[in-house]
């Protein structure tokens, strides 16, 4: 199979499709691999080291004219017009709250396979959580940035000094993204609780931290209660394919401090607050209700050479199943949880009752 690696167009996103090493697999098992010309430059990858494993050098139209189109990011307006029936597209998608890009999928007759949907055989989204630890990591850093005075916080040192309280965090949800935000928390020193509505999940946390946090259930009265108190609001929540649930209401906004901070990590999923729109690593912050925001929607591809070498430990697998096989290798149910666009037809449940969109159920014949 002939493989694209074309260049990450979105603004500040340096990550890569494949790193050299990657590359290097999709050779050895026989396939082509083109690489549009300094799409490694964001990971200190040159051209001369993608040709040292025996890929191709060429232009983004010879990178999208090719079998398999492997990404980092949704592919954006100028990206929809290159792909074409047949193709496979391998990337992160994240439909549910983008109904642009889903239509500008179905014209084009691509066979679309999305990494966060991807799932396991112990209901875990294994392709998703790389970056979802790198994003729930970045989240504190992220939030500790905007609690300083000159970017509108309110002038806090999350983790505090001796005879100074430390700032207060709190984590919506205790998935992956909660729990290496709460991990960066505690390292830092602040006060830390997690909510989330899994009492086996809270049980986990609470061996896992053995203390060093508080975790509650959550309902509106918890919420509301630590929305008062809080210095930081993590968005941490998420429903696999699905667009994030607006836990945080306007109103309930409005009972924060003025110049606490929240950092939406579900904004890829659209948001989990009903004043969360999306941002860039460019202009990543605004304040609405006197709260900071930030809601970037790539936030790992601030660190590229960090996440593209974790983003390829996970993908790699699958995109070596896919470029031995094709469509062949949706026999396996995991990888067929990926398929979210296949010529012109929505074949991901969640994503169409997210955009009112009809249903397709995908069936291997289909792929004839």
């Amino acid at each position: 199979m002939r493989v694209g690696v074309p260049k990450e167009i979105k603004v500040h996103e340096y990550r890569v499709g494949l790193t050299p090493a990657s590359a290097r697999e999709f050779v050895q098992r026989g396939h082509a691999v083109l690489v549009e010309t300094g799409a490694g430059a964001g990971i200190g990858a040159s051209d001369d080291d993608y040709t040292a494993v025996g890929a191709m050098i060429g232009s983004a139209a010879d990178a999208f004219a090719t079998d398999m189109v492997v990404k980092v990011k949704e592919p954006q307006p100028a990206e929809w017009a290159r792909l074409r029936d047949g193709q496979i597209l391998f990337t992160y998608l994240h439909l549910a709250s983008d109904r642009p890009q889903t239509e500008g999928l179905l014209q084009s007759g691509v066979t679309a396979i999305a990494y966060e949907t991807i799932t396991d055989g112990k209901g875990g989204l294994p392709l998703l959580s790389p970056m979802s630890e790198v994003a729930g990591r970045l989240s504190i850093q992220a939030a500790a940035a905007s609690l300083e005075k000159h970017g509108g916080g309110e002038g806090l040192l999350l983790g505090g000094v001796p005879g100074v309280p430390a700032g207060r965090v709190v984590v919506l949800g205790g998935g992956v993204v909660g729990t290496q935000a709460a991990k960066v928390a505690v390292g830092l020193g602040a006060e830390v609780t997690i909510l989330d509505k899994s009492l086996p999940r809270l049980r986990d946390l609470d061996d896992l931290f053995g203390g060093r946090v508080r975790t509650c259930y959550s309902t509106a009265d918890t919420l509301e209660t630590e929305v008062r108190q809080t210095d930081a609001l993590i968005g941490a929540v998420l429903v696999p394919g699905a667009s994030a649930p607006k836990l945080i209401t306007r109103d309930l906004l409005r009972l924060m401090k003025p110049g606490s901070v929240l950092v939406d990590v579900a904004i890829d999923q659209g948001g989990c607050a009903e004043t969360s729109r999306a941002t860039t690593h460019a202009d990543p912050t605004y304040i609405e209700e006197g709260i900071v925001h930030y809601c970037v929607a790539n936030m790992p591809g601030a660190v590229p050479r960090t996440s593209t070498r974790a983003l390829n430990n996970a993908t790699l697998p699958v995109g070596l199943a896919l470029a031995d096989k094709g469509l062949a290798a949706l026999t396996d149910a995991h990888i067929a949880a990926g398929l979210n666009v296949h010529r012109g037809r929505l074949t991901n449940h969640a994503v169409a009752d997210s955009l009112g969109f009809e249903w397709t159920a995908f069936d291997l014949s289909q792929a004839a």
